[in-house]
C-alpha cells in the first residue's frame, strides 16, 4: 500500500513542495513521536514535519478548566492522528498553589505547565513505546516561556533524559537522541525563531492547513478576569474539590456577605450546566413567574446569604416594571417566596 506524503525542501527561506511516494512498510520502519497538541497552529505544523520524514506520530491534549481541547480534537481528525485526552486539573492546579519558577502577567504558571505536560507525555512515552515527545514551541516566540534560557529549563524539569524534541526549532538546538540515533533526520527539522508568523503561515499553506486558530490566548490562567474568581476560591474553598474550579466557568460569580458563593447563569446553557452539576448541600434556585437565571450556591449558604441569593436571581429576571420575583429555592426541602429585586449597581459590589 502506497501513500502520497507532502515534503517542504529547504531553499534558503523559501519551501518548495515535491511529493515523496512512500510505502506502509516503509512508515513503520521509522520512529515513534508522541506529539503534544494544542490545536494551534505551531503543534500542527510539528506533527507534519515529522510526518515528511515517515515518523509515526500520535498526539496528545491535557485537560483541564483552563484549557479548551476542541480546537486539538479538530486538529486532530483533520491530521488523522490518534489523539490521547490526559486529565490534567489536579496536576495545574498543584502548579497554581506553589509554582516553582512564578506566574506570568496573571496566574499562568508557564514554565511549570509546560514541563509537567511533557513529564506526563513523557510517562505515556515510556508506557507506549513511544521514541521520543515533541511540541510546537518556537523559540523566542513568547518572552517568558520560550526564551532559550526557559526551553532548556522545561526541558530538565521534564526529566525525559534527551527524549524531548522540538521540531520547529530544532536546528537553534542542541541534538536531541531521536536525532543523534538517527530516528529523525536532523537534516530535516526546521529553524523558526522569533515571534513573526510569516514562516508557519507559509509552512501551513505547504501541508494544506487551511483552518487554524489565531496564536492569541487559550489559556484561562492569562485572564485577569478569571483569575479574580479562581483567587477567591482558592483563599475561600480551596482547590480541594476539583467541581467548585470547573464550576468557574459558568455564570457571573458573587461573594455574598456571610461568605457563601453564588453563581447566577447568563443564558439557557449555563442555567442547564448549574442545574447538572449540583450536588447535595447546594442550594440551587430560579425564578418562577418571570423569565430568568438559575443560580447555584454551591456547599449552601446561612439563611441572609439565600435571601440574598434570591434577590439576585430576581433582579437578573425579566421582570418588566414588577419589582419582585418569586423564586423557587431547593435547599433539602423546596420552598417559594416572592424576592424583591435589587438596583443593578448594587450588585456590583459582591461580584468578582
Amino acid at each position: 500500500m502506497f501513500f502520497i506524503l507532502p515534503f517542504s525542501v529547504r531553499k534558503g527561506k523559501r519551501f518548495v513542495t515535491a511529493i515523496v511516494f512512500m510505502s506502509d512498510q516503509q512508515n513503520k520502519c521509522n520512529g515513534r513521536g508522541l506529539s503534544l497538541l494544542s490545536g494551534g497552529l505551531d503543534s500542527q505544523l510539528a506533527i507534519c514535519v515529522l510526518r515528511e520524514q515517515g515518523v509515526y506520530v500520535e498526539a496528545v491534549v491535557f485537560s483541564s478548566p483552563f484549557f479548551k481541547i476542541d480546537a486539538a480534537k479538530k486538529a486532530a481528525a483533520h491530521l488523522g492522528v490518534t489523539l490521547h485526552v490526559v486529565p490534567f486539573t489536579r496536576d495545574i492546579l498543584d502548579l497554581v498553589e506553589s509554582p516553582r519558577h512564578g506566574f506570568g502577567g496573571a496566574m499562568n504558571p508557564c514554565i511549570d505547565c509546560h514541563a509537567r505536560m511533557i513529564h506526563r507525555a513523557g510517562e505515556m512515552m515510556t508506557e507506549r513505546g513511544f521514541d521520543f515527545v515533541a511540541t510546537g514551541e518556537v523559540l523566542n516566540q513568547r518572552p517568558m516561556s520560550q526564551t532559550l534560557r526557559s526551553l532548556a529549563q522545561v526541558a530538565k524539569d521534564a526529566g525525559l533524559g534527551g527524549c524531548l524534541l522540538r521540531p520547529l526549532s530544532a536546528l537553534h538546538l542542541e541534538p536531541t537522541l531521536p536525532e543523534i540515533e538517527g530516528v529523525v533526520d536532523r537534516n530535516r527539522l526546521l529553524d523558526l525563531n522569533g515571534r513573526s508568523r510569516k514562516p508557519q503561515m507559509e509552512l501551513a499553506r505547504t501541508f494544506g492547513l487551511v483552518e487554524y486558530p489565531s496564536p492569541a490566548g487559550g489559556c484561562r490562567l492569562t485572564e485577569k478576569g478569571f483569575c479574580r474568581k479562581l483567587a477567591d476560591l482558592k483563599t475561600h474553598e480551596g482547590f480541594a474539590d476539583e467541581r467548585l474550579v470547573w464550576l468557574l466557568l459558568y455564570g457571573r460569580h458573587f461573594r455574598l456577605p456571610g461568605g457563601a458563593k453564588c453563581i447566577v447563569g447568563r443564558d439557557m446553557r449555563e442555567n442547564t450546566a448549574l442545574k447538572e452539576m449540583r450536588q447535595e448541600g447546594d442550594v440551587l434556585m430560579h425564578t418562577v413567574d418571570v423569565p430568568g437565571p438559575a443560580a447555584l450556591l454551591p456547599r449552601g449558604g446561612g439563611p441572609a446569604d439565600i435571601a440574598l441569593a434570591a434577590s439576585i436571581c430576581a433582579t437578573y429576571g425579566d421582570r418588566g416594571d414588577r419589582q419582585a420575583a418569586v423564586v423557587r429555592v431547593l435547599a433539602g426541602t423546596l420552598s417559594e417566596s416572592s424576592a424583591p429585586s435589587l438596583p443593578r449597581d448594587h450588585l456590583s459590589t459582591w461580584m468578582l
